[in-house]
C-alpha cells in the first residue's frame, strides 16, 4: 500500500541536505534568495550538519551524505526535505539508505535530476511517494519561477487534483550566473505524438539517472505505470539526438516494459536540437511503443519552468484531437 506524506504547512521546518552535490557550490547570494522564498511561505528552514562538505566530486562522502539523510527523515520536527541540487553520485548511497527508517517516518522528499536515482528506489522499496520537483537552490531564481512556485505550492500545501497546463514561456539558462540578463521563449505547447488515454502510477524522472537503476534491486515495478523521462547530459558541447534514442532503448528492453501505459517526455535542452520531425522518428522506430499515449515537450526536466510531480502517484492521461490534458493525484 502507498505511503504519502502530509501536507506542509505554515510553521513546518524543512530540512535540506546535499545527497548529490554540496552546498558548498552555490553562492552565498543565491542562498540568501532560496530561504527568503522559502521563508515567505511560512517554512522554516534547516541544513543538514554535512551539507557544506566537498570533495574532489563537488560532493562529500557516503557517511556524511547517509547520516544527512537519515537524520532528516527520523527528526520528527522536519516535515519535508529538500535536496540542495543535483550531481552525478546519488546512486551511491542506496545500499546504504535504511528504508525501514524511511518507512516508518515518512515525509516530504523533493528534488529532481540526479535525485532521480533517490526518488524511484525509494518509492520501490517503501511505497513512499517522492517527488520531482524544485531544489532548494531552485528557490533563489528572480525571474520566470512563478510557475515553479505555483505548482510546488498546489503539490505540498493542497489537497486537489492538479490538472498539468503548458507554462506561457520558458528558458534554457544558467540563470543561477546572471539573474537579470536572461531569454525568455513562447512555449507551444506540447507535442503530441500518439493520442490516447492512460491511467498508471507515475515513475521515472531523468533518463540517464533512471538507467543506473536497471539491473538492480532498486528499479521499480513498470506495471500499470506512466513513464515520466527528460533527457540530460553532462557534456558541455551539442548532443546528438542518438544518445536519447539508446538511452530510451534501454528502458525499453527492461522487463516488463510492455506494462507501461503511457510515455510523457520532458522538454529537451537546446543542445539537443531535437524537433517534433526528429522525436516522431525517433518513436516510429520502437514497435513497443505503438498504442500508447505519447506526449512530449513537458514542463519537467533540464529547462526552467518545472512542474512538481509525485513519483509514485497517479497520472491520468486524455489526449483526443490535439486535445491534452494531464492531471496528477497522490493516490
Amino acid at each position: 500500500m502507498k505511503i504519502i506524506a502530509n501536507k506542509i504547512k505554515s510553521g513546518d521546518e524543512v530540512r535540506i541536505i546535499a545527497p548529490s552535490q554540496s552546498l558548498h557550490i552555490i553562492s552565498k547570494e543565491n542562498i540568501a534568495l532560496a530561504i527568503s522564498l522559502l521563508e515567505s511561505l511560512g517554512l522554516k528552514i534547516t541544513f543538514g550538519k554535512n551539507v557544506n562538505e566537498v570533495d574532489l566530486m563537488n560532493s562529500s562522502s557516503i557517511k556524511s551524505r547517509i547520516q544527512d539523510l537519515h537524520d532528516a527523515f527520523s527528526n520528527p520536527k522536519v516535515k519535508a526535505i529538500l535536496t540542495v541540487i543535483g550531481g552525478f553520485n546519488s546512486n551511491q548511497l542506496l545500499k546504504h539508505i535504511d528504508y525501514g527508517l524511511i518507512k516508518r517516518n515518512p515525509k516530504i522528499f523533493c528534488g529532481f535530476s540526479d535525485i532521480t536515482a533517490l526518488q524511484n528506489a525509494i518509492f520501490h522499496k517503501t511505497n513512499l511517494v517522492t517527488y520531482s520537483g524544485p531544489h532548494f537552490s531552485t528557490f533563489a531564481m528572480k525571474k520566470g519561477a512563478e510557475y515553479i512556485l505555483t505548482h510546488f505550492k498546489k503539490m505540498f500545501f493542497e489537497n486537489n487534483k492538479i490538472l498539468i497546463k503548458p507554462s506561457k514561456q520558458w528558458a534554457d539558462d544558467a540563470w543561477f550566473l546572471d539573474q537579470e540578463n536572461r531569454v525568455f521563449y513562447d512555449n507551444e505547447g506540447y507535442w503530441v505524438i500518439q493520442e490516447g488515454n492512460a491511467k498508471g502510477t507515475i515513475i521515472g524522472g531523468s533518463l540517464s539517472t533512471f538507467q543506473l537503476l536497471h539491473g538492480t534491486d532498486y528499479l521499480p515495478s513498470f506495471e500499470n505505470t506512466i513513464l515520466f523521462i527528460e533527457a540530460d547530459s553532462i557534456s558541455e558541447g551539442s548532443i546528438d539526438i542518438a544518445e536519447f534514442d539508446r538511452d530510451l532503448q534501454s528502458v525499453i528492453h527492461q522487463p516488463n516494459f510492455e506494462k507501461v501505459q503511457a510515455l510523457l517526455i520532458g522538454r529537451f535542452e537546446k543542445k539537443f536540437g531535437m524537433t517534433l520531425e526528429k522525436l516522431k522518428f525517433i518513436i516510429d522506430t520502437k514497435s513497443e511503443l505503438k498504442n500508447i499515449p505519447i506526449i512530449a515537450n513537458i514542463d519537467f526536466g533540464h529547462t526552467n519552468p518545472i512542474f512538481t510531480y509525485p513519483v509514485g502517484g497517479i497520472c491520468e492521461i486524455n489526449v483526443h484531437r490535439g486535445t491534452v490534458k494531464i492531471n496528477m493525484i497522490e493516490d
